[in-house]
């Protein structure tokens, strides 16, 4: 997703020279194009997060649009109160860039997991948080980026993963992406881990249990029509998040369940509510946690069979 995030923001700094992209000293290997490219329009704000902010929130104010990057972690607790009292509170059209979402980081251990980001960026007020699933459509965040004049969180992979669309999407804030609409199953997964939802749904399918898909990349707002038309038609809600189960996907589909009163079931799938004692790749701990395709499935099944029985 870096590369594909570098690529769109190349093509936006050529058309705009208001564009300003910040670095919290990280990109090397993808971002040299840019600071060579474009010298007054890229900035290596250094391993200072806070101070990264409010550079981004002074350079907004003097009218310029400003994408801060650095690790997930970084970029949105490190840096929270002025992301608070600079950005969002005076509403400016800073772009706060995490990469390495979830468990991308998984050898560094729960100091560079990115697990609460969402849930600390959602209860922001004017924020927007966006989490794409794939290179394609972390392009089409970008160039939506661009034009929307809020601040926003998008939320990144970090290297290698997986196109899902075929070609590449149109972004709108607010609305979830429909890939299948069959079956009384609904999985919404948001960023890269949408790529384990479709091998789960393929393993449940071999089972006899179809499941609807949906790229739910708008964490806030969340596409609340469709949740709330999908919550009439099927027994079962699965969200599927590299996330803290706490404050999340989950927690946003909850709460319109809830006060839409479409009252299918929900399942909550992410990462537990304890900063877990392991470390390890981003697979070994996403299986741990209960992420991978198989064991996906298998908190499907169980649940389906175990509301067969009650």
């Amino acid at each position: 997703m870096r590369i594909a995030f570098q690529r769109a923001l190349s093509r936006a700094l050529t058309k705009d020279k208001n564009i300003i992209f910040i670095t919290g000293d990280l990109g090397y290997s993808a971002f040299e194009p840019l600071r060579d490219n474009f010298p007054g329009q890229y900035l290596n704000a250094g391993v200072a997060e806070q101070n990264m902010i409010g550079v981004a929130a002074g350079m907004a104010l003097a009218g310029k649009t400003v994408f801060a990057y650095s690790i997930a972690t970084f970029a949105s607790m490190r840096a929270f109160e002025q992301v608070r009292n600079d950005v969002v509170y005076h509403n400016l059209p800073v772009r706060i860039v995490g990469v390495g979402g979830g468990f991308s980081y998984g050898h560094m251990g729960v100091t560079h997991w990115a697990l609460e980001d969402m849930a600390i960026m959602r209860a922001l007020p004017n924020m927007a948080v966006v989490v794409p699933i794939d290179p394609l459509e972390t392009e089409a965040v970008v160039d939506f980026a661009v034009r929307y004049r809020g601040p926003m969180y998008i939320r990144l992979g970090k290297a290698g993963e997986k196109n899902i669309f075929k070609k590449p999407p149109k972004f709108s804030l607010g609305k979830f992406s429909l890939f299948t609409n069959k079956g009384d199953v609904a999985i919404f997964g948001t960023g890269s881990l949408m790529q384990n939802a479709f091998a789960a749904a393929a393993i449940l399918y071999k089972k006899g249990i179809n499941c609807r898909l949906i790229g739910a990349s708008s964490v806030k707002p969340v596409d609340a029509a469709l949740i709330k038309k999908i919550g009439a038609e099927c027994r079962l809600i699965v969200s599927l998040e590299e996330h803290n189960v706490i404050g999340g996907l989950g927690s946003a589909i909850a709460e319109v369940l809830a006060e839409k009163g479409a009252y299918s079931t929900l399942m909550r799938l992410g990462a537990p509510d304890v900063y877990p004692a392991r470390i390890g790749s981003q697979d070994y701990l996403r299986d741990t946690y209960g992420l991978s395709p198989d064991k996906i499935a298998l908190s499907i099944t169980r649940f389906l069979k175990k509301k067969r029985g009650s």
